[in-house]
């Protein structure tokens, strides 16, 4: 754990506010759920993510989906990528997701791109380099809240995404959706 020398003391009503940056450096929005942990004198925040509890299976469906597509599949919560499997699955896993793909997940509506097309295809990690020539984007949405997203994804030049794809990406983020209900 991190000192940041930043004190707050605590309101009649047992609020205390955390600071817009690091708010904003911990990607935390207003809503965002927070899980309190305590250890003898020590309290600790941490971001609430309902996909983490579930990362085992999160980690065994990312295979099957790839198994079944053909394509590199990805499970990620509104942060970071859980699980992914195929081809380069290590340049995923444990990476930050980009802001456009916030934005993707929190529109509730499903993407699907292919440069081949002339469509955009996002970056899904912060580091994401635009290796990948197409993508589904399928948010995992349970009870009115978007938990992340099921992503497919292509290198392969001139990739375009079937039906068949995007719909076992919506049946594999309704599978997962279903966890929550």
């Amino acid at each position: 754990m991190k000192a940041t020398g930043i004190v707050r003391r605590i309101d009649e009503l047992g609020r205390v506010v955390i600071p817009k940056e690091i708010r904003r450096t911990l990607r935390i929005r207003e809503g965002d759920p927070l899980e309190l942990f305590t250890d003898r004198d020590e309290l600790m925040l941490k971001k609430y993510s309902p996909i983490a509890s579930v990362e085992r299976f999160a980690e065994g469906t990312a295979k099957s989906l790839n198994e079944q597509s053909g394509f590199i599949a990805a499970i990620c919560d509104n942060d970071v990528v859980l699980a992914a499997a195929g081809v380069n699955k290590k340049g995923l896993v444990g990476k930050t997701v980009s802001e456009k793909f916030t934005e993707i997940m929190t529109s509730r509506r499903s993407y699907i791109a292919c440069k081949a097309e002339g469509g955009d295809v996002y970056p899904v990690t912060a580091e994401d380099s635009g290796e990948f020539s197409a993508e589904i984007v399928v948010p995992i949405v349970a009870n009115g809240d978007c938990l992340g997203a099921v992503v497919l994804l292509s290198k392969d030049e001139g990739c375009v995404m079937e039906g068949s794809a995007v719909k076992l990406a919506r049946l594999t983020a309704d599978i997962i959706a279903g966890q929550f209900e």
